[in-house]
């Protein structure tokens, strides 16, 4: 990342820490979520399988709802402001979770989670509002970067402080590290925003719905959205019973799948930044096509392995090439819609990303309870081959970038 000298380039640093942190403190849940569902129990005769799908899927469903309003409201009041809530909206509810005593109720602190937070589309519809067009690939890529330096971190810390101290404390952890995030959007990033003449409502915000949605290639960009966050997704609750099915060492069950996860997002985090700098300069549209291949025909022999570092060597390389889809289609988005459409279209990403990620948990687990466990795996690899198949087809060229002043100091 250059020294930050222009306004964005020290917006991009901000954000870029505060994006670490949330996603540190989120992903240090993720590896023993379904095993903290099994211990708390149902009250209401839930299986141990359905609670931990709605775990996964009632929060991105509320996020699904929600992210398309506070995207339009974010174009009206600002994108800071919407950090802020999400960030602090988001350390209460998280550290919350570690005082529920059943299912059901971390369902319903999920719900409400889903509704009000959503730091990763405010931090992309913020940078997005004040980066240079023909420098979005590379703000893109820096977020992924974070973004995955806090997934492959977080899973890590997580997994280790539940083997060592119980599931609860994580919580703790992940309110902490939003509430800091929240801190230092506050007092480091400055906003100068204009608010525009015509007053939100109802229609004015579909009304910018439908403005974004009719640019040429935005809808396709949406669907490759959902792909991939179903591609990223459809294994996470099924992924710890497949490593216990893996592992001998009950006693490291959430480290083993702290690792896989980190791993993985560790992987995307070493190449996003590479691979986002690399569609600047060849298209975005040539490396979302490249990567989905890729990580389709990588995630298809992983439910086939005998061992977990078999699967742990997959995943790695798998998550070598999701660091070039995410932040190809962040920049497609970008370069698809017009300046002032930010909140809009990232609200709506956003949204579809959640949707993704209600769907996915459902599925996955359907398909392991059908056709067994390594079936997901199988499932998600398809999945990402018709997602290139399809941008191959039908995702026009991005409309050409501002040319860069001469004297930007990049």
């Amino acid at each position: 990342m250059p020294t930050p000298k222009d306004p964005w380039q020290r917006t991009l640093a901000v954000l870029f820490v505060a994006q670490l942190l949330t996603a540190a403190g989120f992903a240090s849940i993720f590896p023993f979520l379904p095993l903290y569902v099994e211990a708390l129990g149902s009250t209401t005769g839930l299986s141990v399988e359905v609670a931990s799908g709605l775990v996964f899927s009632a929060s991105a469903a509320a996020m699904m709802i929600a992210s398309p309003i506070w995207g339009s409201l974010s174009d009206r009041y600002g994108r800071k402001v919407m950090i802020q809530r999400a960030a602090f909206s988001g350390a209460l509810l998280l550290g919350g979770m570690g005082f529920v005593r059943s299912a059901e109720q971390l369902i319903l602190v999920r719900i409400v989670q889903g509704f009000l937070t959503g730091v990763v589309s405010a931090n992309s519809a913020l940078l997005a509002s004040v980066t240079p067009r023909h420098r979005s690939g590379y703000a893109m890529g820096m977020l992924q970067v974070a973004l995955g330096a806090g997934l492959a971190a977080g899973p890590l810390v997580g997994g280790a402080i539940a083997d060592s101290f119980g599931y609860r404390p994580a919580f703790y952890v992940t309110g902490v590290l939003l509430f800091i995030a929240g801190l230092l959007v506050t007092f480091l990033v400055r906003e100068d925003f204009i608010p525009p003449e015509t007053p939100v409502g109802a229609r004015a915000v579909v009304r910018g719905w439908r403005q974004v949605l009719a640019q040429p290639g935005v809808s396709v960009t949406y669907l490759m959205r959902f792909i991939s966050q179903m591609g990223r997704m459809m294994v996470v609750p099924i992924a710890p019973f497949f490593i216990q099915s893996l592992s001998t060492d009950a006693a490291r069950l959430n480290t083993y799948v702290g690792l896989a996860l980190g791993l993985s997002a560790g992987a995307t985090t070493l190449s996003a930044g590479y691979l986002g700098r690399l569609g600047d300069g060849i298209g975005h549209r040539k490396v979302l096509i490249a990567c989905t291949l890729l990580g389709g025909l990588l995630f298809l022999p992983q439910g086939q392995v005998g061992a977990v570092w078999q699967l742990l060597a997959l995943i790695a390389l798998a998550g070598v090439a999701m660091g070039g889809v995410i932040p190809s289609i962040s920049a497609l988005l970008a370069n698809y819609t017009h300046p002032g459409q930010e909140g809009a279209a990232y609200g709506l990403d956003n949204s579809i990303n959640a949707a993704g990620g209600a769907v996915a948990p459902l599925l996955g687990g359907a398909v392991a309870a059908w056709f067994g466990l390594p079936a997901a795996f199988t499932a998600t690899g398809i999945l990402l081959l018709a997602a290139s198949g399809i941008a191959a087809l039908r995702l026009p060229p991005a409309r050409p970038a501002a040319a860069p002043e001469l004297s930007t100091g990049d």
